[in-house]
């Protein structure tokens, strides 16, 4: 766990002022703390917390006029694996804002129900994945598991109490596999990276971004991705409520300083996927696949409906599983911050609150001779210390690679998209279908890949063999 700490000079009379308190006589200066509780290696939470305290963001914002005239702020920033650790922290007092997953900030939201003190809020979302795609599980990449089928009687391994955890409970229910199916046993996302690389468990489940990064680093292949369960999966914001309520001017710099980050990551994906793996230590390319154009993750900050109906839906797999009682989503829920954080740049908060759309990936293809017309069925390259270059399609995006290849040109990585879900992947990890009939098509899950195989009366292939369809 991480520290960073920064100040600014504030009066405690100016603070006791603004609490409705007075000082018989003059006070040393005091300071207002604020603890922010992150993960930083979770990508999804990259603009509520790690691009915030590195590019001071916050500092920018906090009042420095009328109560807050005097103040010193001291911003303790926290890092944490996973997000049942920050909701610790925010019940304690050391943190007064959070961020995590939709599972463990329902569970935040829940524990705090009955805290005398104070209660939750959830004032914003870090980034989404409306089909559910973020979460996964993986296997060695030598494993003969394709599926959680295969797993049974198997050990599996999932950070207790996270994102993952909740995908893999929904999985099992959805599934009607009983709770002993396989040994669900709790390690960290290092922990479990770990074991799956030396063989001492058999899968490790996790959340953003380890479902890529562990097949990105060369020893795990993906059997099950989170869009399998049907259900969005999203990370977030919390607030205590007693430090809300007295310092709004200092919960609203704190969004203004995700709306910055926001725009400071779509205004060079590049640029930020090189800054986020210099912070975080995650490799830049699985960044970027998680928060550049087209990405898995779409960032913005509005409470979307969609999004609180799949955290009602979280409750009750919780609730059946006896992990939780009665919890209304609805009154945790508060808008009326990001709604006045919108408004003060002059922002329709509800437009932005209807579009669930990503921005994406544009330009012009220099192989093929073409604009990218269809985003969604485009791909791209990262030249190795070079530019990420665009192309048409998935078919021109293998024929541009293979060239590269045959020219000497050294390659980062390679993204394509899946043909029928549109999630963007890793070009070298896809299962691909051609054929005469069948036009190269990529896909994230081999059963996927198979039933368009079938459907179309192509073949599945390798990525070495749909590099010699694309190049012919």
């Amino acid at each position: 766990m991480g520290s960073w700490r920064t100040r600014c000079a504030v009066s405690l009379a100016a603070l006791m002022t603004a609490t409705g308190l007075a000082l018989p006589g003059a006070a040393a200066a005091e300071t207002l703390t604020i603890g922010i509780g992150t993960q930083d290696t979770t990508t999804n939470t990259a603009t509520t917390g790690v691009v915030i305290r590195e590019l001071k963001l916050l500092e920018k914002h906090l009042p420095h006029d009328g109560k807050y005239k005097d103040v010193t702020y001291d911003l303790q920033w926290q890092n944490f694996t996973s997000g049942p650790p920050v909701t610790n922290g925010m019940m304690a007092g050391k943190l007064q804002f959070g961020g995590m997953g939709d599972y463990p900030l329902i569970v935040n939201g829940y524990t705090f129900q009955n805290n005398s003190e104070s209660k939750s809020q959830l004032i914003a979302v870090a980034a989404y994945n409306l089909a559910g795609s973020g979460n996964g599980v993986v296997v060695n990449k030598d494993s003969p598991y394709f599926s959680l089928q295969d797993l049974k009687g198997k050990v599996v391994s999932v950070p207790f109490g996270s994102a993952a955890h909740g995908m893999m409970l929904k999985a099992m229910q959805d599934a009607g596999l009983p709770k002993d199916f396989f040994t669900l046993v709790s390690q960290s996302p290092e922990v479990g990276s770990t074991n799956l690389k030396e063989n001492k468990i058999d899968a490790h489940a996790d959340f953003v971004p380890f479902a890529e990064l562990l097949p990105f680093r060369g020893f795990a292949r993906k059997v099950f991705d989170g869009l399998q369960t049907n259900l969005p999966t999203w990370h977030g914001v919390v607030v205590r409520t007693d430090f809300a309520e007295k310092y709004p001017e200092v919960v609203d710099a704190y969004l203004q300083a995700v709306l910055d980050a926001d725009d400071w990551v779509k205004q060079d994906p590049k640029r930020a996927a090189e800054m986020i793996s210099k912070w975080t230590g995650t490799d830049k390319e699985v960044v970027y696949i998680f928060l550049g154009p087209g990405g898995i993750m779409t960032i913005d900050p509005t409470l979307k409906q969609p999004l609180i109906d799949a955290a009602k839906e979280d409750v009750k797999v919780l609730q059946g599983l006896g992990k939780m009682k009665e919890f209304d989503v609805g009154p945790w829920v508060n808008d009326k911050f990001i709604r006045a954080a919108f408004k003060e740049r002059g922002l329709d908060y509800d437009k932005q609150l209807a579009s669930t759309a990503n921005y994406e990936v544009k330009g012009e293809d220099a192989f093929c001779k073409k604009p990218v017309t269809e985003p969604r069925k485009a791909g791209e390259i990262w030249i190795k210390d070079g530019d990420i270059q665009p192309f048409s399609s998935a078919a021109c995006t293998l024929a541009a690679y293979s060239d590269f290849k045959a020219k000497g040109v050294a390659m980062n990585v390679a993204y394509v998209f899946d043909a029928e879900r549109g999630i963007k992947l890793f070009a070298d990890k896809a299962f691909y279908v051609t054929g005469d009939k069948a036009e190269l098509a990529p896909f994230m899950l081999k059963a996927d890949a198979d039933a368009y195989a079938a459907k179309s009366g192509g073949k599945v292939v390798s990525f070495e063999d749909a590099l010699a369809a694309a190049k012919g």
